[in-house]
């Protein structure tokens, strides 16, 4: 039913059945059984095609649904007669299967695992609500494909993003990657290339999900941010001390909120966390770590490890305790967002991922965009990044790459953010689209301009956001590439990401590749500026 062995096996999910026979006594044990489940996937099997008894669905067996449904977050299949789904019409999310055989059940869990979208609607009118026609197609849910010649894009130009792609993964400058350009709100290109790795026959595809490293910084923090500012819950100009207390009576506490956006409050880079907690040979030390998960040791570094619960307070002791140099200066800084990261949890009472999650990608209906990916869904779908030989000691794959975000639970505001490139598209959209995406406005038109465009007289960087160089015209090596517009916005990542937005050409531009993979050691695609070249041929390929 269902596939029930590979949704043990793939998610690692525990089953339940409920029989049309039992009655809603059964209810309450199923309840208890599943009260601290996050996500439930239902499978309604084996019902009637005729009518008669609600086809032959119990009572028992839609009460038990509909609770579920107001308990956590459920995914209901129903495989067979499609008018049976009118008991379910309330639910958020209901997959109508029309058969309930083999080739059925293996297609909706190859749609549950994002290897293929849904393509079809309602071929009959079912209620009210239900209507013929109805239902989200996922590749035109936000933004519909479209041929690119009618968005204003020339194909055959486009066709050149292959070559530089391929050519990429036979240098090994990465094992695989995804690249999505939309125009005028429209996906004109959309491609995977290459493996998972270089030593696997797991081929990428449109939906593989790619650790975002920084880009995190814009798509997770930033945003927040955003929208706090929006409703007036954040100033600006306001200092670290106004929001997190625990700074008092350190040097960090004057410093202004504008400047760590811009990263010129003068923060050290990065700080080597992980390298107190190992010994020479960079093994964990007993004393920090532990191999099973316990109220002592509750921070989840890998599968096996995990850290000593207190340790988070470290971290944030030596930010506080590093040398502030550089104040006025650039200096790009991955302890500026951490700090931005308690701001936002600091004023909304849940952590960042929550945060974000319940404010822009729950509500834009984005499937795979969020941290701890690993937590949340099958690991096949998740591009591994890299053989961790000095402090995991193992392959990363759906943990984050970034060792400080790692030691912070994998939720940090410089890291720990995953994402296909569709939801990631979606998102960009959003801002392109001045805050709107089908109709709910998110943020501000007035924020978004302010946040994205040039806001410091040292640097290119906006509130968050990366920018081309001011002078990039007169560059030999411009950033991100020669004909980005002065508007443009977005952020590149270390594992090998890259987001853009170009208002000017009402373009949006995203690449995603594990480049770390099998070591961050690895600089081949920032040597050869893959990023920066796929970009290019983008704006050549505008029709003039």
């Amino acid at each position: 039913m269902f596939s029930q062995k590979k949704i043990h096996d793939t998610y690692k999910a525990d089953v339940f059945y409920f029989d049309y026979k039992q009655d809603s006594g059964r209810i309450a044990s199923v309840m208890d059984s599943i009260a601290n489940y996050k996500s439930v996937i239902i499978g309604v099997h084996a019902y009637s095609r005729t009518p008669a008894k609600n086809f032959g669905i119990s009572q028992a067996a839609v009460t038990l649904i509909k609770q579920l449904e107001k308990q956590t977050k459920c995914l209901v299949f129903a495989f067979g007669n499609p008018y049976a789904i009118r008991s379910f019409e309330d639910t958020a999310n209901l997959y109508a299967c029309y058969e309930d055989d083999s080739v059925i059940q293996s297609t909706a869990f190859d749609l549950l695992q994002g290897t293929i979208t849904a393509k079809g609607k309602l071929s009959v009118s079912i209620s009210d609500s239900l209507q013929f026609g109805t239902g989200i197609i996922a590749s035109d849910a936000y933004l519909p494909v479209a041929d690119a010649n009618t968005v204003g894009l020339d194909q055959d130009k486009l066709s050149e993003i292959d070559s530089l792609a391929n050519d990429a993964i036979a240098q090994h400058a990465t094992p695989g990657c995804v690249v999505l350009v939309a125009k005028n709100g429209k996906i004109a290109y959309q491609k995977a290339f290459g493996h998972y790795n270089y030593d696997t026959t797991e081929a990428v595809n449109i939906n593989t999900i790619y650790d975002l490293a920084s880009v995190t910084k814009i798509g997770a923090t930033t945003l927040s941010i955003m929208k706090l500012y929006d409703e007036g819950k954040i100033d600006l100009k306001k200092t670290l001390g106004d929001y997190l207390p625990w700074t008092k009576g350190t040097d960090k506490a004057k410093l202004h909120i504008k400047d760590i956006l811009l990263h010129q409050a003068g923060l050290v880079p990065f700080i080597q966390f992980y390298k107190e907690t190992v010994d020479a040979k960079g093994d964990p030390l007993a004393k920090y770590y532990a191999t099973q998960q316990s109220d002592s040791f509750n921070i989840r570094i890998t599968d096996n490890l995990f850290l000593r619960t207190d340790w988070e307070d470290t971290i944030y002791k030596r930010i506080l305790e590093s040398p502030l140099k550089t104040k006025g200066k650039y200096v790009y800084s991955d302890n500026d967002f951490i700090f931005l990261g308690k701001i936002v949890e600091k004023i909304t009472g849940v952590t960042l991922n929550e945060y974000a999650e319940k404010t822009f990608y729950a509500p834009m209906g984005l499937m795979t965009i969020g941290f701890k990916p690993n937590e949340r869904l099958p690991i096949n779908r998740i591009a591994p990044t890299e053989n961790d030989g000095y402090f995991r000691h193992q392959l990363l794959r759906g943990d984050v790459h970034d060792p400080g975000a790692a030691m912070l639970g994998g939720v940090a505001g410089h890291a720990g953010l995953f994402s296909n490139a569709y939801d990631m598209a979606v998102l960009m959209q959003m801002l392109l689209n001045g805050g709107e995406m089908n109709g709910v406005h998110y943020l501000k038109k007035s924020t978004i301009h302010l946040f994205t465009d040039y806001q410091s007289k040292v640097s290119r960087r906006g509130y968050g956001f990366d920018k081309p160089e001011k002078n990039n015209k007169t560059l030999t090596e411009p950033y991100p590439c020669i004909s980005a517009s002065a508007k443009a916005f977005g952020h590149m990542g270390f594992t090998g990401t890259a987001v853009w937005v170009d208002p000017e050409y009402n373009l949006v531009y995203i690449f995603l590749s594990n480049r770390v993979d099998p070591t961050s050691s690895n600089d081949k695609l920032i040597k050869m500026n893959v990023r920066t070249k796929i970009q290019q041929v983008v704006y050549d390929a505008l029709i003039k």
